[in-house]
């Protein structure tokens, strides 16, 4: 254990020259507070915590390190993320593939800069598409390898997106909906 929390304090003094936090593999069920403190001084421009263990990111994230353009959530087990990442209005790339999410995030379509959305391989059925999904920056969102249920594709096939939306073809379209 010892030697992750000394990967980890490396890993916060080279963001703090070069604006890029790299957290992945460090075997985090959450983000330490150390991590706050150490990085209090620096505006992070990217931050990496793919391949953790994490369950869920505090709204304290997204107050923190509201000016990050880059995050990488992927391969950890997130279910949700906290309202307060709307904060995040520099973020272009949100990477939240291979993890455990049934719906898709609605607060990911408040993200006013977002451009490109990876949400591969969760266990996604639904979107919540009851509010108007519309962002103007938003070119891609890759759910594909998702369990999309059968209602949920229909209305996305119907839906006029401005970006552009990957999706998986069911291989076998009359098998029944569990």
């Amino acid at each position: 254990m010892a030697h992750l929390v000394v990967k980890v304090i490396e890993r916060c003094e080279n963001a703090t020259e070069n604006a890029n936090l790299d957290l992945s593999k460090c075997e985090l069920m959450q983000i330490p507070d150390a991590v706050y403190h150490l990085m209090r001084n620096t505006e992070l421009q990217t931050c990496n915590l793919s391949g953790n263990v994490l369950k869920k990111v505090t709204p304290k994230f997204a107050l923190k390190f509201s000016a990050i353009t880059d995050l990488n959530l992927s391969h950890n087990q997130l279910t949700k993320l906290p309202d307060e990442f709307a904060n995040l209005s520099a973020l272009t790339t949100l990477n939240i593939s291979h993890n455990s999410f049934i719906v898709l995030p609605q607060v990911v379509f408040k993200l006013q800069k977002l451009t490109s959305l990876d949400a591969q391989h969760n266990a996604i059925l639904e979107i919540d598409t009851d509010e108007s999904i519309s962002s103007d920056c938003l070119a891609v969102v890759d759910l594909r390898n998702n369990p999309l249920s059968r209602l949920c594709r229909n209305r996305l096939k119907d839906f006029r997106t401005s970006f552009r939306l990957e999706i998986s073809d069911v291989v076998d379209d009359d098998e029944d909906d569990w």
